[in-house]
């Protein structure tokens, strides 16, 4: 039998009832032999009403201390999970993350993990415990408590399964899998049994909240492979068929994944469009417009400069929505005098989508055809980016739902294999 890490969220662990049903299932993976670790997140909402209750004592809470705090929700979980185990006659041991440990950086609420020690895990996992490690959380080289950000707990699970070279990490969450796009956007949406970490890599970069873009970021790293699948099952169901539900991420491609010319549609509205307006078209520009952007530590993603005319022209990126005010003031105040820009202009009414798929990479006209839907449906494309794998379109937000659910049918993405001959028409 294998080692398997599980990871349990905060809907799956959100009352005794459920953390019961969490140990009857870790109870039959290793009842079938199977050496189990699992990490999992706070009960559903504790993480919230630990934070509220910091910033009613003060509006800037000091990270270190906020971590000190937040970190106690998942120790909560761990130790119900074992003692939920134990009532069951499973041996099991919990642990905090600095107990293991897992050591990070200092970077607090947003830290990185370095290294996990797996001695104090195997010895138990030899012993024949289920071993259970909070997650969310570790200890940096001053013994300080760290929180990697939310949802940190994928994160920690695919790096426990790295640490331990586990066969699978199983990622239990409230939904059955990765779908094509948000079922609730598009009802006709269909859960994929596999994809690929770039493909998955990219989703989560552009919208797509089923995992924490790290975790994905390190299980391509270290080749873990992760299958997303839902805890709101019989935790009894048979194994058998559990260990085939849910979507794959994998690092295997095959020639299925690359015949389906695009695997998934993302979208994301929390985003800004900044304009500057007749920059002077000098080299080191667009340095001087984004060096400060990054300085004030605001996050850039799409960027397009127009082509010249008469000496000046017309610069573009996005920001998260978050930023739009501060970025805008710091564009009239500060940019635009220093470059000599005529005027900034700023839209926070506007949407990215995206195709992505490595089929991609092998089939023609792919863009196209994504272009020549959006034009048939009336919308109007602001900004273009593409990579070998994705292309992303900013359009106003009012029509993000018609742009997703005309992209996901020209695809083909509603029935069981996408459309490559029309795609490639």
């Amino acid at each position: 039998m294998s080692l398997i890490v599980h990871k349990y969220g905060g809907t799956s662990m959100g009352s005794i009832e459920r953390i019961q049903n969490v140990a009857r299932r870790v109870a039959k993976w290793h009842a079938a032999g199977h050496q189990v670790v699992v990490v999992p997140s706070a009960m559903s909402g504790e993480t919230n009403r630990l934070l509220g209750l910091a910033k009613e004592l003060s509006p800037q809470p000091d990270g270190r201390e906020l971590d000190m705090l937040a970190a106690t929700g998942e120790q909560a979980s761990s130790a119900l999970l074992a003692m939920a185990l134990q009532a069951q006659g499973v041996g099991a041991r919990s642990y905090t993350g600095w107990q293991v440990p897992v050591r990070t950086d200092s970077a607090y609420t947003k830290a990185r993990i370095r290294s996990i020690d797996d001695a104090r895990i195997r010895a138990d996992l030899d012993a024949g415990r289920v071993v259970i490690v909070t997650g969310f959380q570790g200890i940096d080289d001053d013994g300080h408590i760290t929180t990697l950000g939310r949802g940190g707990s994928d994160t920690s699970a695919v790096a426990v399964a790295a640490a331990l070279n586990a066969q699978e990490c199983l990622i239990f969450t409230d939904v059955d899998g990765v779908y094509t796009t948000d079922p609730r956007v598009v009802p006709e949406a269909r859960r994929m049994r596999v994809v690929s970490f770039e493909e998955m890599l990219e989703m989560a970069s552009l919208g797509s909240k089923v995992l924490q873009i790290r975790a994905v970021e390190f299980a391509g790293k270290f080749r873990v492979p992760v299958r997303v699948l839902s805890s709101l099952t019989d935790p009894l169901i048979p194994l058998d068929e559990e260990m085939t539900s849910g979507t794959l991420i994998t690092f295997e491609e095959d020639q299925k994944m690359e015949s389906a010319v695009v695997s998934g549609i993302a979208f994301s509205r929390d985003e800004a469009k900044m304009t500057l307006l007749a920059v002077p078209d000098t080299p080191g520009v667009a340095y001087s417009i984004l060096g400060p952007v990054a300085a004030a530590n605001i996050d850039i993603d799409m960027i397009v400069q127009n082509q010249s005319v008469r000496g000046t022209t017309d610069f573009s990126f996005t920001v998260n929505r978050n930023d739009y005010h501060r970025t805008l003031e710091l564009l009239k105040n500060q940019v635009a005098p220093s470059v000599g820009a005529q005027e900034v202009v700023a839209d926070n009414e506007v949407c990215k989508v995206s195709i992505v798929g490595i089929g991609m990479r092998s089939h023609v006209g792919v863009a196209s055809l994504m272009f020549r839907t959006l034009s048939e449906e009336g919308i109007n494309i602001q900004m273009i980016s593409t990579s070998e794998i994705k292309t992303s379109v900013v359009i106003n937000d009012k029509y993000m739902e018609l742009a997703v659910r005309a992209l996901h049918k020209a695809f083909g993405l509603d029935q069981e294999a996408s459309a490559v001959g029309e795609a490639s028409a």
